[in-house]
């Protein structure tokens, strides 16, 4: 077992150098980015006479690799479902390795440039286990085995601690452990003798059907705390046998997954030493890695956080290789958002390496030791996006979508408008939680609690603000429509009752002064559709002000015999469109209807996210940094206090769209080649004595409270050095 004493330095290029500083560190503490390494061919299941299988499977080849490309830590697959790709008593070695041990070769090779080596180990889908130990697996509730998932709470705990055991004999510095999931969709389970055993001894009857009641919320609980005591049970194995190896878990509390896989946001994401997930258009969309740096963040405000990516165009087995322009986009939106970043390299079926793709991780790599100090600095906020695991598993239950659009549409918004968000969690939520921002946007959250509502009124009143939209508190904790929202003195309205279905339009006309910001780029008496859920309030004390408009029902909808889902022409007024409600030191501006839900539909328009940067500036009309660029361009903020320095970080994402018939996502983004060219401003409240670019072909021109940019690149970064008010 190595130990690392590698000091955070914007100096530090490469790995090989000589380690500084004095006191002993974990090593993912100080490594900001490195590869996972796998082969490819086994997946799906394998064949032990596919010989050729990992024949060219190098640990020291892929040493040398990671050497010559920069990388910082290597994390190597040690087993998958199928094979060991080291000499393992427990489970067959790939066919081609022969006596080859990629996993001895790679730790030797390792030593000489003090390199940490992490195993990854699978325990998702037991594959060859399954076969040999029928007793391993997931039971359904009608008694039959669930195929190709495994009972966390059964044997197979027993099982990968050996396979822990075998592998630390090796002197690896860390396990990556995927995945803990308990399926990603029906059948539920399990209901083996040992969960029905184990639910007995905690008074919990497991229900065998999805009721979504009190029994079902048990059923819930009993699935997240095993996943949970898994991953407890597996970190104190390997703690115990040397605390110095870390360990982590392959999280999928974050979105879009929700209830199925038996993660909660906060409570799964930190047992291991960090947290790691996963990023990629093929899953979560262009702008998914930001926003999934973002939420695992907030899951463990000051924790480590890594984020992976792949070298692949679609998928982590498929044998193509990004563009550099397309890699260092991922790559900069993550390190720009304060993520540890990972590059997976699923190697062919030889488990050779490609040439071209490490070219291009050389270079990528390259430029982040280049710009390694401007990563890592406290993040600036002006709005936080509010998460309720509640209302993702109870209102969104098997449409998961219900909640999560509406989330993802809000995010979309405040990147296009370059608003800084971070993600505010109902498991951890406090007024000190809430205190670092100015805005709190509650997009949809159908599941609202009297206790988090009584936080919120704290927090508005002691000069916070919020944005609330759609259907947020109208359901009770069970899910069920409510016949009064927990969020009515906040709104300073009394709910009616909620629209339908989703072909709601906003129409804005007459308004007030304080709700004229509206308006920006959004015509007035005109009703636009905005595609989601809305409701029809009374207002009480809060202002009102444009209407909800009702859709037109033809006579085929009214009996019945045509759906609704197809949006139908606008029709009457049914209620206010938007209110404003004053609360002690703040404010409340509601919509009746749900813009971020629209923003995440096959209906988003330019409204509906306008709508939201035009609340955001009516709350928050000066922010400390405002940002004027494309909307092709994410930008982050950070703050070296210290030194007085902001940081302001540009990506581009120039790439015209792609349709795939995948699922997940139904868009995927084309490929990003082209290297963009833009204008950008930045206008400051501090004074600035200081504005340059870490990029030479920048054009920039700066007064006091005003930057001016000319941006050819896909990433770059702006200092700002300002004075505060006490200078």
């Amino acid at each position: 077992m190595r130990r690392y004493t590698l000091g955070w330095s914007g100096l530090l290029v490469l790995l090989s150098i000589a380690p500084v500083g004095t006191a002993e560190i974990p090593w993912y503490e100080d490594r900001l980015i490195g590869m996972e390494v796998g082969p490819t061919g086994a997946q799906w299941g394998s064949d032990p006479r596919d010989t050729g299988y990992a024949a060219g499977f190098s640990g020291a080849e892929i040493i040398a690799k990671q050497i010559e490309s920069g990388s910082e830590y290597l994390v190597l697959w040690g087993r998958d479902g199928e094979w060991a790709y080291y000499d393992s008593k427990l489970m067959p070695k790939a066919p081609g390795l022969g006596e080859r041990d990629p996993l001895r070769e790679a730790v030797d090779a390792a030593q000489a440039h003090d390199l940490p080596v992490i195993v990854y180990c699978v325990v998702q889908s037991g594959g060859h286990a399954l076969k040999e130990h029928p007793e391993f697996s997931m039971v359904g509730a009608d008694g039959q085995v669930i195929p190709n998932r495994v009972c966390l709470n059964g044997p197979y705990r027993d099982y990968i601690k050996g396979l822990l055991s075998e592998m630390m004999a090796y002197g690896v510095d860390g396990f990556h452990v995927d995945m803990v999931d308990q399926g990603f969709g029906p059948p539920y389970g399990c209901y083996c003798d040992t969960c029905l055993a184990k639910a007995a001894s905690a008074h919990v009857e497991l229900p065998r059907t999805v009721s979504w009641d009190k029994a079902w919320e048990e059923m819930l609980e009993f699935r997240y705390e095993t996943s949970a005591d898994f991953e407890r049970d597996i970190r104190a194995f390997v703690k115990q046998a040397d605390s110095g190896i870390s360990i982590d878990f392959n999280y999928h509390g974050y979105p879009p997954f929700s209830f199925e896989v038996g993660q909660r946001p906060v409570q799964h994401a930190h047992i291991g030493d960090f947290v790691t997930c996963e990023s990629g258009t093929w899953g979560f969309g262009a702008l998914g890695s930001g926003l999934t740096a973002e939420f695992v963040r907030a899951t463990g405000p000051g924790r480590r956080y890594q984020v992976v990516m792949q070298r692949g165009t679609r998928f982590y087995h498929d044998q193509t290789s990004r563009p550099l322009t397309d890699l260092r986009w991922e790559m900069f939106s993550l390190l720009a958002h304060g993520a540890q970043v990972t590059i997976v390299d699923k190697t062919p079926f030889s488990g050779a390496m490609d040439p071209v793709a490490y070219g291009r991780i050389h270079d990528l790599f390259d430029e982040v030791h280049a710009k390694r100090e401007h990563f890592g600095q406290a993040p600036v906020y002006e709005a936080a996006l509010y998460y309720s695991q509640r209302a993702r598993d109870w209102y969104g239950r098997e449409e998961k979508e219900k909640y999560q659009h509406p989330f993802f549409g809000a995010h979309l918004a405040m990147a296009y408008a370059h608003v800084p968000v971070g993600v505010a969690l109902d498991e951890i939520l406090s007024e000190e939680s809430l205190r670092p921002f100015p805005v709190v946007i509650l997009p949809n959250v159908a599941i609202v609690s009297p206790e988090e509502a009584s936080i919120f009124e704290a927090y508005v009143r002691a000069g916070g603000c919020l944005i609330v939209t759609g259907l947020t508190g109208c359901y009770d904790h069970w899910g069920n429509p409510a016949e009064h929202s927990t969020m009515e003195e906040l709104i300073g309205a009394k709910l009616v009752r909620m629209m339908p279905d989703r072909d709601n339009y906003l129409r804005l006309s007459a308004l007030p002064d304080t709700l004229q910001p509206l308006a920006d780029e959004v015509p007035l008496d005109w009703p636009h559709l905005i595609y989601g859920p809305a409701a029809i309030y009374e207002p009480t004390t809060a202002l009102a002000a444009g209407d909800l408009v009702a859709p037109v029902r033809r006579q085929r909808q009214k009996e019945g015999i045509e759906g609704t889902s197809f949006p139908s022409s606008a029709g009457e007024p049914a209620g206010p469109g938007v209110l404003l409600n004053t609360l002690g030191k703040g404010r409340v501006l509601t919509f009746a209807v749900a813009p971020g839900a629209a923003m995440g539909s096959e209906y988003r328009t330019s409204e509906a996210r306008k709508l939201l940067r035009n609340a955001m500036r009516i709350l928050q009309p000066e922010p400390r940094i405002k940002i004027e660029a494309p909307t092709f361009v994410e930008t982050t903020v950070t703050d070296d206090a210290d030194a007085k320095t902001l940081r302001v970080h540009f990506v581009g994402y120039p790439t015209p769209p792609g349709i795939t018939e995948a699922k997940r996502p139904w868009i995927l983004p084309g490929l990003v080649e082209d290297i963009p060219l833009y204008r950008a401003t930045l206008t400051t409240k501090e004074s600035i004595t200081r504005a340059e670019a870490i990029t030479s072909s920048t054009e920039i021109n700066a007064t006091e409270h005003t930057v001016d940019l000319t941006i050819n690149d896909i990433h770059d970064v702006v200092l700002l050095q300002y004075e505060s008010e006490a200078d």
